[in-house]
């Protein structure tokens, strides 16, 4: 695998806990065809840790467009994670700063070089080892170039000549656009076969979507809504054309860091054979926020970055009426300013009954999935969405918009009375939310068998790794190298 994240190395958002978790995962499987360690390659960042279990290190000299001699030293450092191997490229003119992708001022002008030499190093280290690589599992458009110089550098290579591309989507906003001005950074140039003469620039996402024996993004209910100009990013065209190459294969969870029988930072264990922990985990949370433990007002909670992508607005306009219909409220964010201002005045004006934590605390966001009455994901649209299937995990009922990830891990119980988990509406809008929560908080003050049922079926729903998303991706290794075998046998196009 390469990717420009992985849990706990290098984080800002949800690739980094897929990259590990599946990592360790494709390691757990023991189909017996599939060699592990599973390596993982990822840029050393300014922040990322000195290592203490460094099995090797060792130096290399890489093509490097921007050296005056052609090529840099890089240095490769090898670590036994949890599971897997990690691969960490160390150049720190390249990686040695404030930020993975930019600073306060914007991107970086020369991501471009950045993760172009990253791709190269990792592609030259596979050669080092001398072992054929069957496929190469590429994440996001950082690890675009590596599909390029696949099938330009190394296209005779006995190593990474023959090599299959699965290329996993989790970001569909971010193309790695690349200039005309800057593309010289990759080492190409208009006209060279790869970049066309008359190219504004080039879309490095695009290309490694192009190049890729298969492409997957992160959930079937995604990648059915990629296929559509609303949701493709302006890829659905591209992604279309891919036909059958392209599906959704939908995220799992980390059932062993996301345990409510096992989490340390709960005020007491519970699991769905015995929920009795739960509500002192409630009553913890309330007292932790300043809250009437003895109100019997429902607890929403929301976590997550403060955007309008993720419906933290619609919350906030719903905010006065949940309020005043006795709900209490628990934020916890950071980003949109606007966004921030709304619900620190909230906090402000109502503080028994609302409260944001403007950070990011791993330590809280445990306690509110564990202690809070409900679970808020309005998104207006999700890929997949981590905080639902924790929410379920944790026995925190989740009211989400029916939309990408979210669809496809929340049953409506509203209109599938007895069998549904959560709560989904239509339509991302104030109305669509007040009358999912509406629902949600009837059957909440209803309590009884109901609600218990509703807590129960929550609890059951299993997105273990080992047992549903990572064999999936096995399945699609072997069908990337089936493609890729048969593409090499394939004649020469005639003149």
């Amino acid at each position: 695998m390469l990717a420009s994240e992985c849990e706990p190395w290098a984080k800002t958002g949800g690739l980094a806990d897929v990259v590990d978790a599946l990592a360790r995962a494709l390691g757990q499987l023991g189909s017996g065809e599939l060699e592990t360690p599973v390596d993982v390659f990822l840029p050393r960042y300014r922040n990322v840790p000195t290592p203490s279990t460094i099995e090797r290190s060792s130096t290399l000299s890489v093509p490097d467009p921007r050296s005056p001699s052609g090529s840099s030293t890089v240095t490769v450092i090898d670590v036994a994670a949890d599971g897997y191997r990690l691969r960490l490229i160390d150049h720190p003119a390249a990686f040695d700063r404030e930020g993975f992708y930019g600073d306060a001022a914007g991107d970086y002008a020369d991501n471009a070089w950045r993760f172009g030499l990253f791709c190269r190093a990792a592609l030259e280290a596979l050669r080092t080892d001398g072992r054929p690589v069957d496929v190469l599992h590429l994440h996001d458009w950082h690890t675009g170039p590596a599909a390029i110089f696949r099938d330009t550098r190394y296209a005779d290579d006995p190593v990474l000549g023959g090599a299959a591309i699965l290329m996993t989507l989790h970001n569909l906003a971010y193309h790695g656009w690349t200039s005309r001005a800057r593309i010289a950074q990759l080492g190409l140039a208009p006209g060279d076969g790869v970049v066309a003469a008359d190219a504004d620039g080039i879309d490095l996402l695009a290309l490694g979507i192009e190049r890729a024996e298969l492409t997957n993004t992160v959930s079937p209910g995604f990648a059915i809504e990629a296929l559509t100009p609303d949701f493709g990013m302006g890829l659905d065209r591209l992604l279309r054309s891919k036909g059958d190459r392209f599906s959704g294969i939908l995220n799992g969870l980390d059932t062993t860091v996301w345990d409510p029988a096992t989490d340390p930072e709960t005020a007491a264990p519970f699991s769905r054979a015995d929920r009795a922990g739960k509500a002192v985990c409630r009553a913890d949370l309330l007292t932790r926020l300043g809250f009437d433990v003895a109100d019997p007002g429902p607890v929403i909670g929301m976590i997550g970055r403060l955007d309008p992508q993720k419906g933290f607005d619609l919350l906030a306009d719903a905010a006065p009426t949940l309020v005043g219909n006795g709900v209490r409220l628990v934020v916890q964010g950071s980003g949109h300013p606007a966004l921030a201002d709304r619900f620190r005045a909230l906090a402000a004006n109502q503080s028994d009954r609302v409260a944001l934590i403007e950070r990011f605390d791993r330590a809280m966001a445990r306690r509110i999935y564990a202690g809070a009455d409900f679970f808020a994901m309005p998104s207006r649209f999700e890929p997949c969405g981590q905080g639902q299937m924790i929410a379920l995990r944790y026995g925190t009922p989740p009211i989400v918009h029916r939309t990408g990830g979210l669809a496809d891990t929340v049953i409506d119980e509203t209109t599938h009375h007895g069998l549904g988990t959560g709560f989904v509406f239509d339509h991302p809008t104030v109305d669509g939310l007040m009358r999912a929560c509406d629902s949600a908080l009837r059957l909440h003050e209803g309590g009884g068998p109901k609600w218990d049922g509703l807590l129960d079926r929550a609890m059951a729903v299993d997105f273990d790794w080992t047992r549903g998303s990572a064999p999936r991706y096995l399945e699609a290794y072997r069908r990337a190298i089936e493609i890729r075998g048969r593409r090499a046998a394939e004649p020469p196009p005639s003149a």
